[in-house]
């Protein structure tokens, strides 16, 4: 009776002879004379006549409730519009985000966790290994039980291993030591030369060695585990013309028995270092090539009591301060002279391996091709447990917690997808990840919004991360609503932030990070985050990764603190998921680029001394960064005043969005030859830190490459400039004043 879906039909006859009775009376008392009509039938009439409204009315009231009372109490509704041309109500029905977070953090729990990390706990699972293909399968039967749809991707991928036979040996004077460690993709062979010793092996330390009129060229290079990847180290070594390099983890810096070997791998890159820019399907057809980030100089991990023996017989000047406060017993840090030869032999062995990666996936309600990825290396060296196991434990505690929101009546819909990936060979250089990349470019980047890794995810008590600056808001703000994992009642950000929370706690994202294929490469939004000691872990690549050394690094705090990580994680991918406009801020990148100019200013007063060429002017870059900011600050004005129940203009918003990171990978350069080709975070000539490293060498008294430097920077203005009128929306909308 309130609305014309319902209709009440009331019948007060018993059968149709009584109802034909009552109409026949009632039409004979109309035919009849007025005479007949008595007050006593009038007054009966009306007394029935309201009988029947009042009994209609009060089944039409209990048949149709108020609509609240059709509505759980924590969904909200959006309002109809009152322009009856538009069409059909829509109804977009959401979980309150208080209540989203609350049932997150009462769903993941520390005995769930606990059981997880029991069920992913192994000693033996390297890369394309029985172990490894054994945790997979676990991972497939969780999503495949959790309804998630399944699937797993495929590679035939280059690894190296240690010698079939023997080990790989370092021969200094007399004595010979056999290693068991190694560094996967060293080059092969037989090298002889004098042992110099370069602290860490970072850029710096060897410009310290020239400054002391010390030629590395030839040496064998000594150095500490640490501070740099040994990719990095290699790297720096190469660069001055090393020999060889050696890498020792020091007594100062590690604790373990001087007698435990290391682990790890010495490509500067990510992904199959023999398929650079290709994906390792079996059926793929690739060219014979590999990646320029390999080293062409053998490398090799000793153990710290093999470096306390040829340390102890080293000559040679005393190193620079500080350079000789390491903790080998028994050794006077010296430099080494030319007297000091050494041999290295390493004989590692190029196999192919098959690896599996494993994906579930929470399909949006309104943009399924959208999604943001969650993901976590599954292999390591040994038994890896704060490498692998936390961040696999995690990953689907996570998917037991997001298909509990939707399947246990809270009414919660994504938005868009969420993709969950267990990765393979992440210590080879996320290799498993970046093959899966190279093999979905062309999809991912375009549909992909966001990656979050789980890696390495717990260590310590200080939280840290690394991400895409368009995240930094996003990260921000999940650190106020997670409360701390050492005291509930406040919450993590005012823990972690002080003065400065960026400072605190955002640090570069380096090559060895697992998110910076995603970030670098492919140019998706990514954040990496950690709990982590102030001295770092220093168990990794070995075999005291275990459950008891990351329980003791951790102070006993360890499923509190990775319960507190996996809210960090949820919450971020809820927001992602949850909200109407992606939760991204495009204005985060002015002040990124605005920061690398006065660095870039600085280096290039020089231009009057007639050294660099008068027709390169840095009003070029000037503009183009101006243009970037403007068509960020309109876009931000787009979404402060746009219409939220418009999802045509939010998917157009969202694509526009979406597009700023890809739009900083540089279209100037062979992804081949440069395959990180993003102009801020990635790696090679065409980077804005390779601008400011060419005018500093020049600054500095090299010659000028006229030709290269007025390369970078038009290849850097042109970027930015591309991105800053891809950023504004339709042609018409540019703002191109170069």
């Amino acid at each position: 009776m309130e609305d014309n879906s319902s209709q009440v039909e009331l019948v007060l006859s018993g059968d149709m002879n009584q109802e034909d009775e009552v109409t026949h009376h009632f039409h004979q008392s109309h035919t009849s004379k007025p005479s007949q009509r008595s007050p006593r039938n009038i007054c009966f009439m009306v007394t029935a006549a309201l009988f029947i409204f009042a009994f209609g009315f009060l089944i039409g009231y209990l048949a149709h409730p108020k609509t609240e009372d059709r509505i759980s109490p924590v969904c909200r509704q959006s309002e109809s519009s009152e322009d009856e041309d538009d069409g059909p109500v829509q109804t977009d029905v959401f979980l309150d985000w208080s209540n989203l977070t609350a049932f997150l953090k009462t769903t993941l729990t520390t005995s769930s966790i606990e059981n997880s990390l029991s069920l992913f706990s192994s000693d033996s699972h390297e890369a394309g290994s029985l172990g490894d293909e054994e945790l997979g399968e676990k991972v497939l039967k969780i999503f495949r039980d959790y309804d998630m749809k399944p699937w797993t991707d495929e590679h035939f991928v280059n690894v190296q291993e240690r010698p079939t036979r023997g080990t790989n040996r370092v021969t200094f004077r007399d004595a010979t030591f056999e290693e068991s460690g190694y560094l996967a993709y060293s080059a092969n062979g037989l090298v002889k030369g004098a042992v110099l010793y370069a602290y860490y092996g970072q850029v710096g330390d060897f410009k310290k060695l020239q400054d002391l009129n010390i030629n590395p060229s030839g040496r064998i290079i000594l150095v500490r585990a640490g501070n740099i990847s040994f990719a990095e180290k290699v790297a720096n070594a190469a660069s001055v013309n090393a020999s060889a390099v050696l890498i020792y983890p020091d007594s100062a810096n590690y604790t373990f028995d001087e007698g435990m070997a290391l682990f790890g791998h010495v490509h500067l890159g990510c992904g199959d270092p023999y398929t650079p820019g290709f994906p390792s399907f079996n059926h793929t057809q690739y060219p014979p090539v590999k990646s320029s980030g390999l080293p062409a100089i053998p490398a090799q991990t000793i153990t710290a009591s093999t470096a306390a023996a040829i340390m102890r017989k080293m000559e040679g000047p005393n190193p620079p301060p500080g350079w000789g406060d390491g903790g080998l017993p028994d050794v006077s840090y010296k430099l080494g002279n030319d007297s000091d030869t050494a041999s290295v032999e390493v004989s590692n062995v190029l196999v192919g391996k098959k690896i599996l990666n494993v994906f579930g996936v929470i399909k949006g309600f309104q943009d399924p091709d959208r999604y943001v990825v969650i993901g976590a290396q599954r292999d390591a060296w040994g038994p890896g447990y704060a490498r692998s196991t936390v961040g696999t434990s995690l990953l689907v505690e996570l998917a037991r917690t997001f298909t509990s929101f939707i399947k246990n009546e809270t009414e919660f819909k994504p938005r868009r997808s969420i993709v969950f990936a267990s990765w393979s060979a992440g210590e080879y250089g996320a290799v498993g990840a970046t093959e899966w990349l190279e093999g979905y470019l062309s999809s991912l980047n375009m549909k992909a919004f966001s990656y979050i890794s789980l890696d390495a995810v717990v260590t310590g008590p200080f939280f840290k991360a690394s991400a895409s600056p368009l995240m930094y808001d996003l990260i921000q703000s999940t650190l106020k609503e997670v409360s701390s994992p050492t005291n509930g009642s406040r919450s993590l950000y005012s823990e972690v932030a002080g003065s400065n929370w960026e400072a605190a706690v955002l640090e570069p994202m380096r090559m060895s990070d697992p998110a910076y294929p995603f970030q670098a490469f492919s140019g998706i939004p990514s954040v990496s985050f950690r709990f982590t000691s102030d001295k770092g872990y220093p168990f990794f690549g070995t075999m005291l990764d275990t459950k008891e050394n990351l329980y003791n690094a951790t102070s006993m705090n360890l499923l509190v603190l990775t319960k507190t990580a996996g809210e960090i994680a949820g919450q971020m991918a809820l927001r992602l998921v949850h909200d109407h406009l992606l939760r991204l801020n495009v204005e985060a990148y002015s002040s990124t680029i605005r920061r690398n100019m006065p660095q870039i200013f600085s280096k290039s007063l020089f231009f009057q001394s007639g050294r660099l060429p008068k027709k390169l002017k840095l009003q070029w870059l000037l503009s183009a960064m101006g243009s970037y900011s403007r068509a960020a600050s309109k876009l931000t004005f787009s979404i402060e005043n746009s219409n939220l129940k418009d999802t045509e203009q939010c998917r157009i918003i969202n694509d526009r969005i979406m597009a700023v990171e890809r739009d900083l990978l540089s279209p100037y350069v062979c992804p081949l030859e440069s395959p990180f080709r993003h102009i801020l975070l990635g790696s090679g000539s065409h980077t804005l830190g390779a601008l400011r490293a060419h005018l500093a060498a020049i600054k500095d008294g090299s010659s000028a490459d006229t030709d290269l430097l007025r390369n970078q920077f038009a290849l850097a203005t042109w970027n930015i400039q591309s991105c800053a009128d891809a950023l504004a929306g339709s042609v018409w909308d540019t703002d191109n004043e170069i």
